[in-house]
Formats: structure tokens, sequence, C-alpha cells
């Protein structure tokens, strides 16, 4: 039995069965490439669900985390920590907005959007106690907790977790019409990914992000953009609503804002939005913390650059044009996305997406599959042309066997 083998078992017999991983077991990992415990070496083409949208180990973010290790890592907010003022202003004005409610997880992100923005409808627009309402759209994924499962139309993430938390309503993702129909006086928000990475990287038809900015304005309704995944850079922008010339009232961010390092997470708003919190309604211990502050004050200062945001469009144009390639010679079906991002449906003739993963995993890449016939690909920022090309060689061999 190999040492890969045994980790794995092992992980079998003590940890819950929450995840079907690929059978490969990672030591290390520097930019866009993993290095498994026997020494062979992976093409990260996944980059921890954008998580890594910087690549593994990038020197700027390890030193930032180096540096804050040898001061201070947690006070909790019952103290200030001279990392957290210069991390909320200057997301903020990434964002353009004017404050931040920091968490640790892309979850705790969206849950406290959901109470902030009831809080507001009650609070601001007058909703009558107990009768707010959000509008999520079909195929949404922003998490795994008992009150986001109870807006998801995933079954599988549903199963046995009920009762259901009340007050939402879901509409078809990318249909305005019905989203028109569904906002009433007691709706406070519209919460929406604005590309749908679990559901397979769904983008939305041209103008919906724009028609959601209007008719939430005007009827008074928060939007609510989940950029967790498609944020910070990963679409060729900083956020995927600048495709549209959007802005929301809030952004909820994660993943790449803790740069691989730490888990950081924001909820991203104007004062008038996030002013309704007051001390004790809500909160989180590692919330906001100095290391947490320190790397992602990094992240931003690597965004402002637009070096990130450059690269995934460009690159992210040429992965497109040669992703289409595949289109119509009977192994792929269907290829969506932006930037460096793409969702890639497999022909049943070829096999599952978990199928082609693992032929994928043989030849040297790493991707996963998502819905049973889509695999995502979504390889860090930092990816050479080179490297690319060689992850999309191994893709062609594999869809031609």
């Amino acid at each position: 039995m190999s040492m890969s083998e045994r980790l794995i078992a092992a992980a079998d017999a003590h940890s819950a069965h929450n995840y079907h991983p690929l059978p490969v077991v990672v030591a290390s990992a520097e930019g866009a490439w993993m290095t498994d415990v026997e020494g062979r070496r992976y093409l990260d083409m996944l980059a921890g669900y954008s998580a890594l949208n910087f690549g593994h180990q990038h020197p700027r973010l390890i030193e930032a985390a180096r540096a804050q290790l040898d001061r201070v890592t947690l006070t909790s907010r019952a103290f200030h920590h001279d990392r957290f003022a210069a991390f909320c202003e200057q997301l903020a004005e990434l964002c353009g907005m004017e404050m931040v409610l920091p968490m640790n997880t892309g979850a705790e992100a969206v849950e406290t959007a959901v109470k902030t923005a009831r809080k507001w409808g009650y609070r601001v627009k007058g909703v009558p106690d107990g009768q707010a309402k959000i509008i999520v759209a079909s195929g949404n994924f922003h998490g795994r907790t008992t009150t986001i499962v109870s807006f998801s139309t995933d079954e599988e993430a549903r199963a046995d977790h009920g009762p259901f938390t009340p007050g939402f309503e879901v509409v078809p993702y990318g249909d305005l019409a019905a989203l028109q129909s569904a906002v009433d006086e007691h709706t406070v928000a519209v919460l929406l990914e604005p590309i749908q990475g679990e559901a397979g990287v769904l983008v939305p038809p041209a103008g919906y992000l724009a028609g959601v900015r209007e008719l939430t304005r005007e009827r008074n309704v928060l939007f609510v953009a989940d950029e967790i995944q498609s944020g910070l850079g990963r679409t060729g922008a900083t956020f995927a609503c600048e495709d549209e010339g959007v802005r929301p009232d809030v952004y909820l961010l994660g993943k790449a804002l803790g740069g691989g390092v730490v888990p950081v997470s924001a909820v991203v708003s104007s004062r008038e939005v996030l002013g309704v919190h007051r001390p004790g309604e809500h909160g989180s211990t590692f919330g906001g913390n100095p290391l947490a502050c320190a790397v992602g004050l990094e992240v931003v200062a690597m965004l402002r650059e637009g070096e990130y945001q450059r690269r995934a469009k460009e690159l992210g144009a040429h992965l497109h044009r040669e992703l289409a390639g595949l289109v119509g010679g009977g192994a792929v079906t269907e290829v969506r996305g932006r930037g460096l991002w793409a969702g890639v449906d497999i022909h049943p003739s070829r096999g599952s997406g978990r199928d082609i993963s693992e032929k994928l995993m043989a030849r040297g890449v790493l991707v996963k599959d998502t819905h049973g016939s889509t695999i995502r690909i979504a390889p860090p920022l930092v990816v050479s042309r080179e490297d690319l090309d060689w992850g999309l060689d191994q893709l062609r061999t594999v869809l031609a066997t």
C-alpha cells in the first residue's frame, strides 16, 4: 500500500464522509503546482474554488502572514488591534463602499448579509416585524448552514436538514420578469451570485445584472451580490458585477480575500446598511482578527495594482477560445464562463465529470466535477500560458480516449 493509500484509508476511517475528494494527497504546493506525498506534481486547475486566486504560497502573502505571526494573531473584538482599521478602510475603498463587517468563512458572510438585510428592512425600510422576505435564484450555492440550505434548490444539500428557515422566495436564475413579479412590499433583498459557480459556472443573460440593479433601486430593495467565488480578479475584473457596470448595495467576499492562507470573509456596504448593527447583536471571535487583516490588507494591495485582473482577462480569453474548439466534436456539449473560470459539460459517451477528473489527475492535472457531467476549470491567476496550454492538452487527450 502506498503512502497516499494509507493516508486516504486513515482519513476514511477517522473523518466524516461529507466530501468525496479525488484520491490525491497533497504535501506541498507553489504557484499553480502541487506535489503529492509520493513526489508527483500536478497542475492545479481548481485553485481551491477561487480561494487560491493568487496561487499557492504567494511570497507577498506568506511574508505578510509571517510578519504578523511575530506580533499578534488574535485579540477578539473585545479589544481594538492595529490592523483592523486599515483593513476595513482599504477594503471598503476597493469596493467603492463605506463600511466592512469582517467574518471568517463565506457562509458566515452570507448569514451576516441575511441578518443585515432583515435588520435594514425592519429599521430602515419599515417592513413589519417578522415579515421580511429575501429573493434568491434557483441553482444557487451560498453555503451549507441550516438557513442557507433552506433556500437551496439542491435536494442533496437539503436532505434530512429540516425544518427549514422561512422568509425566502426562489425564482429562476437569469429571469428578470420572474424576479420583478416576486418583489413585493415585504421584500428586503435580492441575493444573487453574478455567476453561479457550483451550478456549473452559469453566466446570466446579458443585461440581467443591470436589470436587477435597476429593479432593486426602484423598489427600495437591497441588491446583495455574492462574489465569494466570482470576485477578486477571477473573471478579469475585480468583481464580476463590473462586467455590466453594476455596483450592488452589498458585496459578499471570501475565499481569495484570505489569499489561500487563512479564512477571511466580509460583508461590504454603505453606512446606511451596515449601520443597523449595534453592539452585542452580531459578532465572531475570530472575525477581523489581526492575522486575517494582515493577509487581507496585502490581498487588497495586490488587487489595487490590477495585474491579476489583467492576467485573468487575457489568459481567460485564450482559455475560452481553446475550450470553444472542443464543442461539437462529440466530447464536450457546452462551455460557459468568464475570465479564468469555465464550466465544461462532458458528453455522457465520455463518462461522468468525475471520470474525466480522475483521468486528468492520472495525467497530472487537478480539476473537480459538479452536477454529474460538468467539470470546473479555474486555475490560479498566476498560472503561465505555457502551463495552461499543457493542462488543456491533457484535457484534449483525455477526451479523445
